[in-house]
């Protein structure tokens, strides 16, 4: 896959709720700093976080707006509607930046750039408030 097509996979595969297709676009080795599980080593860690994503929203939806590729680096504009499965009546929207290198078709490192305020209904659900 192009640079362009694993970015691609990526949100499309996010926004179906295919976790397990989704963690394979990343390299076995790689690196994710997401904005806010903090760092990420490692496909099995990603894969094994995963496994409760889909209980922890209700709904999630991550939509680009603009994408754009530079050899193997890329970079997603995107917009975030999302709900908190405990906190159903407080919605999350956050604009985000999202950072890919992409090695050999898969993912290497990826960082994502947003305010995490919108995302306390999530937060307080993680402190079982």
């Amino acid at each position: 896959m192009t640079t362009k097509e694993v970015i691609e996979h990526y949100f499309s595969y996010a926004n179906a709720g295919k976790w397990d297709e989704w963690c394979d676009l990343f390299a076995e080795d790689c690196v994710m700093d997401e904005q806010l599980a903090g760092r990420i080593e490692g496909r099995a860690t990603l894969s094994a976080m995963m496994q409760g994503f889909p209980e922890a929203y209700a709904k999630f939806q991550n939509v680009p707006k603009d994408i754009f590729v530079e050899g193997s680096k890329g970079a997603a504009v995107t917009h975030i509607s999302a709900l908190a499965s405990k906190h159903l009546d407080q919605p999350i929207e956050a604009d985000v930046m999202n950072y890919f290198v992409i090695e050999d078709g898969l993912i290497k490192h990826m960082a994502n750039f947003h305010d995490s305020k919108p995302f306390q209904p999530f937060l307080n659900q993680l402190e079982g408030k």
